[in-house]
């Protein structure tokens, strides 16, 4: 039997989008190998109550481990105690997200294990006894394929890449013991900072309004917003250019040097293009870019392009949106 371990990422007692998008792509990976799918989920005591919505996404085992000491992510004692559930496990494989506490943990877990690691993946597969990887590297420009070997397989999934879908299981939950003592870690997190908890993450976002330069001052982006608001589950991005200018926090740009984001739409409005804001935003299912500029870069990896003034076209796009939705009840 083959069984592949999922790591179940929460924030603050609440099960991440990310968590069931790794759950879901672990089952893709066990279907057919009549092998296990195990979600490990650390936490608090009381985070044992997400099991359910682990097993809806394909989980057969939920392995909870609730300690106080993993309330918040220590990278210490969460390393710690994943590559040695992975290891006493046997597991083929085991899958992350290639989110900002993934991309920490992963290669803590594959040093501690001393086993191979394909991160930001955008695509894997099964082929014999080997896991077939894709990857987009020189910003975005090259898909690199790799064939993992190594036994156990770490594997992080860029958010958004492969979508979460529902397969439902009758699983079981066990509790495990933590290794040692998480609150004797020598590393103590205090604090953990985080950004307006009534915006939408960019990263769990299903649809992300970018604004750039062309914009052409910070009092413009509320049209940004406007259209944000009018889908109703949109987040709203930036390119390095109007955070650098101060127009928007550093934590809402997108590009090689900011988030990297796969929802399923992205329009991007008055942004040229640049192949560093491409780097975080072409895995987008569906690009939407609004330029007035007809040979602006953005258009080459737009899937629907508009040619117009952003300060015309946005307010009618945005009432449009409202319209639709308003009929649709």
């Amino acid at each position: 039997m083959t069984h592949i371990l999922a790591f179940a990422e929460q924030r603050g007692g609440a099960l991440r989008k990310v968590a069931l998008e790794a759950v879901s792509t672990a089952r893709g990976l066990a279907d057919g190998q009549d092998g296990e799918v195990h979600a490990l989920l650390l936490g608090a005591p009381g985070i044992a109550a997400h099991a359910e919505s682990l097993f809806e996404y394909g989980a057969d085992v939920v392995l909870v481990v609730e300690h106080d000491g993993f309330a918040q992510y220590n990278a210490e004692s969460a390393s710690a105690f994943v590559a040695d559930r992975i290891a006493s496990g046997a597991y083929r494989a085991a899958i992350f997200a290639a989110s900002a506490m993934g991309k920490d943990l992963a290669p803590r877990v594959a040093g501690k294990l001393k086993t191979a690691l394909a991160s930001d993946v955008t695509s894997l597969a099964r082929e014999g006894d080997a896991y077939v990887v894709t990857h987009p590297t020189y910003t975005g420009k090259v898909i690199a394929t790799a064939r993992l070997l190594a036994k156990p397989a770490l594997i992080s999934v860029r958010p958004g890449a492969i979508p979460a879908i529902a397969k439902p299981r009758t699983g079981r939950v066990e509790k495990v013991a933590p290794v040692g003592d998480p609150a004797k870690s020598r590393v103590v997190v205090t604090e953990t900072s985080t950004s307006d908890s009534k915006k939408l993450d960019l990263g769990d976002a299903p649809v992300i309004v970018s604004g750039g330069r062309g914009l052409k001052a910070s009092e413009h982006f509320h049209l940004v917003e406007e259209l944000a608001d009018a889908f109703g589950n949109a987040a709203v991005g930036a390119t390095r250019a109007v955070t650098d200018e101060g127009w928007r926090p550093h934590s809402d740009q997108i590009g090689q040097t900011g988030r990297v984001v796969s929802p399923d739409l992205y329009v991007a409005v008055g942004i040229s293009g640049a192949i560093q804001h491409l780097a975080g935003m072409r895995t987008a299912r569906t690009i939407v870019a609004i330029n007035r500029d007809k040979d602006a870069p953005i258009f080459k990896v737009a899937d629907y392009g508009i040619v117009g003034d952003v300060f015309e076209v946005l307010p009618v796009l945005t009432k449009a949106i409202r319209e639709a939705k308003k009929a649709q009840g």
